[in-house]
């Protein structure tokens, strides 16, 4: 047996009511670790070329790493992953809570999900007990409200993913929700589980993980838990989480403001981490394990309605609150609840809102159009926008397909401040005059995320304006920070609180008596890598630089308030950091992996399928 893995992957079809159950393959955990590593290579073997994302034939995964549900810091992540509606290429997205340990509890390192049911379901989970259960009193009920329901007809030892109605509506901006208030939010997830009338995902598990040297992990997880506690970022981090970084974000200009135009917000104080823990928050919660909980469960009170939600943390405070300009916290907050509730990823979700409301402005969308007037700082303008997207009600079918789609049916202008890349709308730092961050945005195999390279820190450390090294180190970025997913770790120990990176081989090692140094982690990394470009060269017909593009906005316009005000980087200097990205990859210059570089990486079938040989 593989010690750090349960050994099993569920392997479930919806069409037919039927599941099976495999063996893991060693080769798959020695090659892909886990998690995103396991998500990618089974999207690229299990997916037909060319299916469509919400029709039958697109499979949904949900996969775990060997450190996931094991005595160690921050060990519960989970990875969900499917061929993405927003984008039309690779799309995963990451999940902690409790749900990725359970899953490795109940005896399966993997699920994949294929066909769609004729009607609502639910999985059902119980160790070896499999069920596929009617969902139809469900369909129709809040993300939230879901999950309670079905705690209350199972019982709380069951955890529990779901999906609002904006899955169920096929919104490409949907996400997939757990523990009250974790999401998978990226790429549209949530829309491939409603295309499937997946209305839930229920898992109890009782067994253990089997551990190469269980002395040792208990050991190891007491020491690193101790030099955790150390760091000199554990005391400043638990108190304010993730929304903490608020101020410094804006104070490098940075912070994403009135839909991207501008990087700095005037009052962010009102929405900041202090702002929370001082006028909303009810207590801190943390995930599997977790030392330095960053969820920040609170209470709201909003123009006579209340709500309870976790959060806001920083990308739903950048989005909706400086995105939106939201001035008051528990206005960030409830219009926070209201998209959980529906189902939709705030990242994208705050970037959807804000171009709607800047169309809105520009005459491009009009009052008819939305059913009332909106405008910037209004949270019942944002709750408003956020429900027609999620019912696909008049304009909002059209916003539901996600900027990009939106601004090309939309027309008159609009594609130059449709804030994406690939599909994705843009997390939440404006990169205008940080090129190492924007060169993360720009190559980032699912969209302009920021968690596969945060790079925003290099440009600060070294120059904003310098353009040299910036492509070397988005590239040691992108290959250290997926390990980090594969395994099943939290990355905030290792960005926020500096936990060294040094830790992990030997965490990894003790877990599952492999002998990886971060040269074969890396190297595993770059693999994955390369395997979701080829997917994405496969899956879309005409893939390559162009699609590495910013929108206009970010090269055609100053920076015009703030720190950064006057800044901006111009098209020819995105040109040399894509130059100089393709060639250190050892990619075309039209970013495209050459057989050469895919043969090293063990990927030679891979450029065969995708036309590289």
């Amino acid at each position: 047996m593989l010690s750090g893995y349960a050994g099993r992957i569920l392997d479930v079809d919806l069409g037919s009511k039927q599941f099976t159950v495999k063996p893991l393959p060693e080769r798959l955990a020695r090659e892909y670790l886990g998690g995103r590593g396991f998500v990618s290579r089974t999207l690229f073997d299990e997916i037909e070329p060319g299916a469509d994302p919400l029709g039958p034939k697109n499979v949904l995964i949900m996969a775990s790493g060997p450190l996931t549900g094991v005595f160690l810091p921050c060990s519960s992540k989970v990875e969900f992953g499917a061929k993405s509606p927003a984008t039309g290429g690779y799309g995963d997205s990451n999940m902690g809570g409790h749900i990725g340990s359970e899953l490795k509890y109940a005896g399966y390192d993997m699920i994949i999900i294929r066909g769609q049911s004729q009607s609502p379901c639910y999985l059902y989970i119980d160790d070896d007990r499999v069920e596929i259960k009617d969902a139809s009193d469900l369909w129709g009920k809040g993300a939230i409200e879901t999950e309670t329901a079905l705690k209350a007809r199972l019982g709380d030892e069951f955890q529990i993913a779901t999906i609002g109605v904006a899955g169920e509506n096929l919104v490409k901006i949907a996400c997939i929700s757990h523990d009250f208030g974790r999401q998978a939010g990226r790429t549209g997830i949530g829309a491939v589980m409603g295309s499937k009338k997946l209305k839930a995902i229920a898992v109890h598990g009782t067994k253990g993980v089997p551990l190469a040297d269980p002395a040792k992990v208990l050991e190891v997880g007491k020491n690193k838990f101790r030099a955790l506690f150390a760091k000199p970022g554990f005391k400043e981090w638990t108190p304010y989480g993730t929304a903490g970084i608020t101020d410094w974000v804006n104070e490098v200009g940075s912070f994403p403001t009135r839909n991207f135009s501008t990087g700095y917000l005037e009052g962010y104080e009102a929405i900041n981490g202090k702002a929370v823990r001082e006028k909303i928050l009810v207590l801190d919660k943390g995930c599997f394990c977790c030392a330095i909980p960053c969820g920040k469960y609170s209470h709201t009170r909003v123009n006579g309605r209340e709500a309870y939600v976790e959060g806001p943390e920083y990308e739903t405070v950048a989005l909706i609150g400086g995105n939106c300009m939201l001035s008051k916290v528990e206005e960030v907050a409830y219009a926070n609840y209201v998209m959980d509730e529906l189902g939709i990823d705030t990242i994208s979700g705050g970037g959807v809102v804000a171009f709607a409301i800047e169309c809105f402005e520009r005459g491009i969308i009009s009052e008819s159009d939305l059913g009332r007037a909106v405008r910037f700082g209004d949270v019942d303008s944002v709750v408003h926008i956020a429900n027609l997207v999620a019912k696909r009600e008049g304009i909002g079918d059209v916003l539901a397909e996600g900027v990009r789609t939106a601004s090309a049916k939309l027309g008159r202008g609009s594609e130059k401040f449709a804030m994406h890349v690939k599909g994705l709308e843009i997390s939440g730092y404006e990169p205008r005059n940080t090129p190492a961050m924007l060169l993360a945005y720009m190559t980032c195999d699912v969209g302009a995320h920021h968690n596969r390279a945060w790079a925003i820190t290099y440009d600060i450390a070294v120059g904003r304006e310098k353009l040299e090294g910036k492509a070397a180190k988005v590239i040691e970025l992108q290959h250290v920070r997926p390990v980090l997913d594969m395994v099943g770790a939290c990355r905030f120990p290792w960005i926020e609180v500096g936990f060294e990176l040094e830790h992990y081989p030997e965490i990894i090692n003790a877990v599952t008596g492999f002998s990886h140094t971060w040269e074969t982690l890396s190297a595993i990394g770059e693999r994955v890598w390369n395997l979701n470009r080829c997917f994405n060269i496969r899956e879309i017909p005409d893939f390559g630089r162009k699609y590495d593009y910013p929108p206009a906005r970010i090269y055609e316009e100053d920076i015009p308030s703030g720190p950064t005000k006057g800044k901006h980087i111009t098209l020819e200097q995105i040109e040399a950091l894509l130059d100089e990205y393709y060639d250190l990859r050892g990619w075309t210059r039209d970013g495209k992996p050459k057989a050469e570089k895919l043969a090293a990486l063990g990927l030679e079938e891979e450029a065969r399928a995708c036309g590289m040989v």
